[in-house]
């Protein structure tokens, strides 16, 4: 008998050689129904495998991310066996799960792939699911793993198999097809039920650009016809969104190949959708006490060579700056902190002056691959909303949950309620990595993982994502398409004040070393403005917004009572415009709506005499016929209620 826990900490007792498909089925048969995959042990294991010892099992379904990792790569399976079938000799490489769905890189030799074949591979994709193969996994000798696929003269699989350990290697087998697989698939192939090929794209065998070129076909697949529906429409969503295009149509930041790749230029309006930003997030701060610095955009090599930023992001960032002075060199500041750590350093400080909080909205500089550049969320010039606090040990705590409230209040105010907290520490299998005693390490990583506790997270647990110098806090963001972004980051950091030599005077007369804690609620302002375009769909809040209402004229004659409106907008601190022209009201009302203006005050004849404006609001609610000051009074309350309700 083997005694098998599961997640809820219970412990059950089977005969050894039961499966996890037993242990689903002695849960529930609807489990066992929609069991996909599962772990024993921390290891991916098949739910038709013996399990012959003591261990954790934790049980998959398509709803967990292990069950869609293991059904996508069980599709990727299919797409294999359907490409050999449908392109006899094709030679097969690699075909992993990715974040959505999978791919599969193969050599075609002579021939090419493109959308229109799509169909036909789909076809045979379902046409092999609906045989209901079962995966089956087997183990195999390194000889016979490399006889195999030298008789299929598939060059790319006997690499593979020669860097692997004898004793190690395993093949999957369904139907005809056999695949070198390390394992975690479905039951059987028949749980794939829609199937749909997104595109195809060159790749290079194993990144190497000296290696032969490859096609990649990526692919999604569901257990339901009524989930790749959704997704479908989802994606048509997310294009609407697109950042890039709202960016374009809403007049907000622009791009140009003399300035350079990956180098945003902001336009008026999203410089002033940026400035309210900016302003937003300093009045927080001043009221938590930060005192904002300004540090330059380049600074000395040694700066950067002392933080072990130059080691660690070296070849990421612009190449030095040489000056005529004899081996002088400056680089483009990639980092704030090692500049807050000099600004700390310029004078003596006690105990009773810390913490001291450091803020600043820096520039910084990356040099990303030009193939890698993506919009505003990934650009070679950015600016961070960064702070530094230094403070003493015993502050750290304290001093890291007042920087969570300050984090979620950032977050509720601009309407991103749905999150998860990343717990990420350092791997301790792979310490070169990372700076710093083993010591510190472990009194910072228990600090997060309290402050998380203590505040009532939802966190998980990541290890080996950890920045270099120290553990942090990630908040991993959902947006309105119920995409997962990296939003707002808080590090504990022991090792830059002593790469630094940062010091305070204690209570005992003594000379002590401060902790230092990083964080950006934002990020960086560009990727946040990017995100919060696709998850507003550019409705921002309503304080946020560039223009908040806008007056449209019946004709010409009002020209003079809008403009008494708009100075009685502006006195009220509304930022609003007029529409004068001379067309169509059905126009002018299109039109504000492409540009997403919260509210239209329509202006004619019985307004004008009565001193009052029409009000439609944004998406086309009439709200009546109101004063000035009575809709004044309505963008206040709006504006009050989002800010006051998440204020710390």
């Amino acid at each position: 008998m083997i005694q098998v826990t599961l997640p809820d900490g219970s412990v059950k007792e089977f005969e050894s050689g039961v499966t996890p498909f037993d242990v689903a089925n002695s849960i529930s048969a609807g489990l066992a129904r929609n069991v996909i995959s599962a772990k024993y042990n921390g290891q991916t294991v098949e739910i038709t495998t013996p399990l012959t010892e003591d261990g954790s099992l934790v049980l998959f379904t398509w709803n967990d991310e292990e069950g869609k990792k293991a059904f996508w790569h069980s599709s990727a399976h299919i797409l294999a066996q359907a490409l050999e079938e449908l392109y006899p000799g094709v030679k097969l490489t690699i075909g992993p799960a990715i974040e959505k769905g999978f791919y599969y890189d193969v050599d075609l030799g002579d021939r090419s792939l493109s959308e229109n074949d799509f169909k036909k591979i789909e076809d045979k994709m379902l046409e092999i699911a609906r045989g209901k193969h079962e995966f089956s996994m087997r183990s195999v000798s390194k000889a016979d793993a490399l006889d195999f696929y030298k008789k299929q003269n598939n060059p790319y699989k006997v690499e593979l198999i020669e860097n692997l350990e004898d004793g190690s290697i395993t093949f999957c087998d369904h139907d005809t097809f056999t695949d070198l697989c390390r394992g975690g698939h479905l039951p059987n192939t028949a749980f794939v039920k829609a199937v749909k090929l997104m595109s195809v794209a060159g790749a290079y065998w194993r990144g190497d650009e000296n290696k032969p070129q490859l096609t990649r076909v990526y692919g999604i697949s569901f257990p339901k016809q009524k989930d790749l529906k959704e997704y479908l429409e989802l994606l048509e969503e997310a294009k609407k969104r697109d950042h890039r295009k709202l960016g374009k149509e809403l007049q907000l930041f622009t791009f140009s190949q003399k300035v350079g790749q990956g180098l945003p230029l902001w336009l008026p309006k999203g410089a002033a959708l940026r400035e309210r930003l900016e302003n937003f997030l300093k009045a927080a701060q001043k009221k938590a006490g930060y005192e904002m610095v300004v540090s330059p955009h380049i600074g000395q090599k040694e700066l950067y060579v002392t933080s072990g930023h130059y080691a660690k992001y070296g070849e990421d960032s612009f190449q030095p700056i040489t000056t005529p002075a004899e081996g002088e060199e400056f680089l483009l500041k990639p980092m704030n902190c090692p500049h807050h750590c000099e600004i700390y350093n310029s004078q003596q400080w006690s105990y009773r002056d810390l913490p001291k909080r450091f803020a600043e909205f820096g520039t910084v500089y990356r040099y990303e691959q030009s193939g890698e550049l993506h919009g505003l969320t990934r650009v070679r010039g950015f600016t961070q909303d960064d702070a530094h606090i230094f403070c003493t040990p015993d502050q750290l705590d304290e001093e890291f949950m007042k920087v969570i409230d300050l984090v979620l209040y950032v977050f509720g105010s601009l309407g991103f309620e749905n999150f998860t907290a990343q717990v990420s520490l350092r791997d301790p299998e792979n310490k070169e990595k990372y700076i710093g005693s083993d010591a510190n390490w472990e009194k910072a990583e228990n600090a997060i993982i309290n402050a998380a506790k203590t505040k009532g997270l939802n966190y998980v647990i990541e290890t080996g994502e950890a920045a270099f110098y120290g553990p942090k806090l990630d908040f991993m963001v959902k947006d309105a398409l119920g995409r997962s972004w990296q939003l707002g980051t808080i590090q504990v950091d022991y090792n830059l004040p002593e790469r630094f030599e940062l010091s305070y005077k204690g209570s005992d007369n003594e000379e002590h070393r401060p902790v230092m804690i990083h964080r950006a609620p934002f990020g960086s302002m560009e990727r946040f403005v990017a995100i919060l375009l696709e998850h507003t769909g550019g409705n921002f809040p309503l304080w946020l917004m560039p223009q908040q209402a806008i007056v449209l004229t019946l004709s010409e004659n009002y020209e003079k009572y809008a403009q008494n409106v708009l100075e009685l907008l502006e006195n009220h601190e509304i930022r609003a415009t007029i529409d004068d022209r001379g067309e169509t009201m059905g126009r002018k009302i299109r039109e504000a709506e492409m540009q997403k203006v919260p509210y239209m005050l329509i202006i004619g004849e019985k307004e004008a005499k009565d001193g009052t404006v029409s009000v439609r609001k944004h998406g086309g609610e009439d709200l009546g016929t109101m004063s000035v000051a009575d809709f004044s009074a309505v963008i206040e309350s709006e504006i009050s209620k989002t800010l006051k309700k998440f204020e710390v």
